[in-house]
């Protein structure tokens, strides 16, 4: 059975905009982006919103339903009450664009900064050997979508715009996670985690994975192994005693 659903969608672009209500028939089974796809049609034509797939794996769709990070795809309208009011925001991490869309570079400028896969210099693109069980840990995180939803989430850039310039929020330290933990990668970046990318000003809220329509567990699987792999190499002190008679020895 149908019903007509109250809708409030965030309207407007860079230099402001405001909330605004519509009336819309809802269909059973359908999801929140099909109900902003029928009010372009019928009442809204120049509402701009970004989707691709409507599968959740292109993570194009992301914006705030009742103040709550998430997919337009994957938020159906079952979960929701029939006369409760769903509010539709962009993400509130990013600078508008327009309407529901965002600019999300900021993402993109991080994940050209961390360095790339670096396999041992004498093995050969096809000579690469690992076990299941050696890639399993780190093969997680490549799961991640980039819809950018625990970014948005994040309270360091959400309410601290100044932060962003040495943070790179979870989506990148689970990249980095995901080298670190490689079994072929031999580049060591628990420095950069910690002096560029910003690893220290995560206080481990656990919103990122909260939001994360993949389920990975970005916590406790990447932040937290990161954060005791930095505190092993700096704090540990026997760590610290090698590394000095390491370098006394080449002197």
């Amino acid at each position: 059975m149908g019903y007509d659903a109250r809708f409030r969608v965030w309207r407007g672009d860079s230099d402001g905009g405001a909330l605004e209500d519509y009336v819309i028939p809802v269909n059973e089974g359908e999801v929140v982006l099909d109900i902003i796809h029928r009010l372009q049609a019928t009442q809204a034509p120049d509402l701009a919103v970004r989707w691709n797939c409507k599968a959740g794996k292109c993570g194009s769709c992301s914006a705030e339903i009742n103040g709550r990070p998430r997919l337009m795809c994957m938020t159906r309208m079952s979960t929701f009450a029939e006369d409760e009011v769903v509010t539709v925001t962009p993400m509130r991490a990013f600078p508008i664009v327009r309407d529901l869309v965002t600019d999300v570079s900021f993402n993109y400028e991080k994940a050209r900064e961390i360095p790339s896969f670096s396999p041992p210099p004498d093995l050969a693109p096809g000579e690469y050997r690992m076990q299941q069980i050696d890639v399993e840990r780190s093969q997680e995180f490549r799961k991640c979508i980039e819809c950018f939803l625990c970014q948005n989430t994040c309270h360091v850039v959400r309410d601290h715009e100044d932060n962003k310039t040495a943070f790179s929020g979870p989506r990148f330290f689970i990249r980095v996670a995901e080298l670190e933990m490689h079994p072929l990668d031999t580049g060591d970046r628990r420095d950069a985690a910690q002096d560029e990318y910003g690893l220290g000003l995560c206080n481990i809220t656990k919103c990122c994975t909260e939001v994360c329509p993949e389920g990975i567990t970005i916590t406790d699987n990447a932040i937290i192994p990161m954060k005791e792999r930095v505190a092993d190499q700096r704090y540990d002190p026997l760590v610290w005693l090698g590394n000095k008679l390491f370098r006394r020895g080449r002197s």
